[in-house]
């Protein structure tokens, strides 16, 4: 099919209007702690959402672990990525230990144990559910975008915080 540059243009015209009929708002939103507070999710661990994204089951967030902290083992659904803030994480199942600056990603239907031998910051886009295991590696608890939603809600209604709807896509 060959184009002219005249209906190029007219069609992406047309193009950004249903665009703008349908797509989210786009920009800045404020995601200080003020408004994205750390949450406790386990012991030595703790998130700061910064998304939810209900149409596609996804979160990001950071997420906050102590020296020594562990994640417990767990299953993704769904494609993760992760960038280290600060510190380090590792999977015990694997050799390799991510750092400050590395991006990783973690695949779907891998089962794994993420730890912590000095404490980390890492950025996730979380593609979700999460299912977390038991040593008979039995689901004790599935996490997904609507879980981490009334995490973040609870929290803030407990704590007598905004709720930032912005973070909502």
């Amino acid at each position: 099919m060959e184009l002219k540059a005249d209906s190029y243009v007219e069609i992406e015209k047309r193009i950004d209007k249903v665009r703008d009929q349908y797509a989210l708002v786009e920009g800045y939103f404020d995601t200080s702690e003020q408004t994205s507070p750390w949450i406790p999710f386990i012991p030595n661990i703790w998130l700061r959402h910064l998304s939810f994204d209900i149409r596609n089951n996804v979160s990001i967030h950071i997420m906050r672990a102590d020296k020594g902290g562990s994640l417990g083992r767990h299953r993704h659904r769904a494609q993760v990525t992760g960038y280290v803030l600060s510190g380090s994480l590792r999977y015990e199942e694997y050799d390799w230990v991510a750092r400050k600056g590395d991006f990783f990603h973690e695949s779907p239907g891998r089962t794994h144990t993420l730890v912590t031998d000095e404490g980390m910051e890492t950025l996730f886009h979380l593609g979700t559910p999460i299912e977390f295991l038991d040593e008979n590696d039995k689901i004790i608890q599935i996490v997904d975008v609507f879980w981490m939603i009334d995490h973040y809600q609870s929290y803030c209604e407990k704590h007598n915080l905004p709720i930032n709807r912005a973070m909502f896509v």
